[in-house]
């Protein structure tokens, strides 16, 4: 008989494709999102609510006993201390999404026993700041000192899916939104021979299956994505293969004031040095072993940026960046 599982946060990257695996294995899926998508077999309830700032609607998920709870809503530090206590009460598997910026740059390939930023980083203003790779980690720390050992720590990678086709920092707006629009992206030099991993969602929902309702997977900690890695510029020029992407490659000082505004360049720079411009060789045998999958068995980054791209609808109305186009506006009219 299926179980009764809860998805936090459930159309997002990996939710899209874990939702209907779940629900196709026989368990009794609720689904709680922002938005909603269409289908609903019987075993599948899609609840549209705000499950992080709208408490009487997360007291009222919380009321119910789940066996299990997968959690992708994001909580920045000061939401911490109340939001994990309750949310593990209410469950006897809870898998919480860390990240893989939580590790430093200091052993290759990363494992998951690898060096994190928020215990090893020279930088005191990044350990002291509420920047994700940060509060993701401190939400690991407190799931460890709580006396309950019911939750498992996942930490994927950059996950790419339907809608979410990232290049170094830029999002789907600025790469495939720009390809489609006959229009160039701009991207950070320093970036270019870094080496970066990218796991396609529908792989990632495949290893949270496969972690979800194992009492042997209860208090561990899994880098959940592919051990394919390939540099910014090689991902750049799959884009161009396969949508058009043409990439005008800057200094990093250059790049941060077209993407971030001054009153979160901090963090958009963090992101940068602090993660793409970290070489991020990933080893995932943990998660192999724990699921049953082998590396062959994961989707190859061309092949999965094509089958998603190929997904993206064309009439989209995507948000335009006009910095950027501002930006290559002048640099062709720059005197040689």
């Amino acid at each position: 008989m299926g179980k009764k599982i809860l998805v936090l946060g459930a159309t997002g990257a990996m939710g899209q494709y874990l939702v209907p695996l779940l629900a196709g294995s026989g368990h009794q899926v609720t689904a709680v999102a922002l938005d909603q998508a269409a289908d609903a077999p019987p075993n599948l309830r899609r609840l549209q609510g705000d499950a992080l700032a709208d408490a009487a609607f997360r007291s009222q998920l919380l009321a119910e006993h789940w066996d299990g709870i997968v959690d992708f809503l994001i909580y920045p530090t000061r939401a911490l201390d109340a939001a994990l206590p309750p949310v593990l009460a209410a469950t006897d598997h809870y898998i919480y999404l860390s990240s893989y910026r939580i590790y430093a740059d200091e052993e290759h390939p990363v494992r998951e026993s690898s060096p994190r930023l928020i215990d090893v980083s020279p930088d005191a203003a990044l350990r002291a700041s509420d920047d994700y790779s940060i509060y993701k980690a401190r939400g690991e720390n407190l799931l460890r000192s709580l006396p309950r050992r019911n939750w498992t720590i996942v930490r994927p990678a950059i996950t790419y899916s339907r809608m979410r086709y990232q290049l170094v920092t830029l999002e789907a707006p600025n790469t495939v939104g720009r390809a489609f629009a006959g229009k160039p992206a701009v991207l950070p030099v320093q970036a270019k021979n870094r080496q970066a991993t990218m796991s396609w969602a529908g792989d990632v929902a495949k290893m949270l299956a496969g972690l979800l309702l194992r009492e042997e997977t209860l208090g561990e900690t899994y880098s959940v994505c592919t051990a394919e890695h390939r540099t910014w510029g090689e991902i750049a020029d799959y884009y161009r293969d396969i949508c058009g992407l043409e990439a005008v490659w800057v200094d990093k000082e250059e790049f941060l004031p077209i993407v971030a505004g001054p009153s979160w360049r901090q963090g958009a720079r963090w992101q940068l040095e602090y993660d793409r411009f970290f070489d991020r060789v990933m080893d995932n045998t943990k998660v192999l072993a724990a699921t049953g999958l082998k590396q062959a068995d994961l989707m190859p980054l061309h092949q999965g940026l094509e089958h998603e791209i190929a997904r993206c609808p064309r009439d989209v109305s995507w948000p335009v960046l006009e910095a950027m186009d501002a930006f290559l506006r002048n640099r062709r009219q720059a005197p040689a």
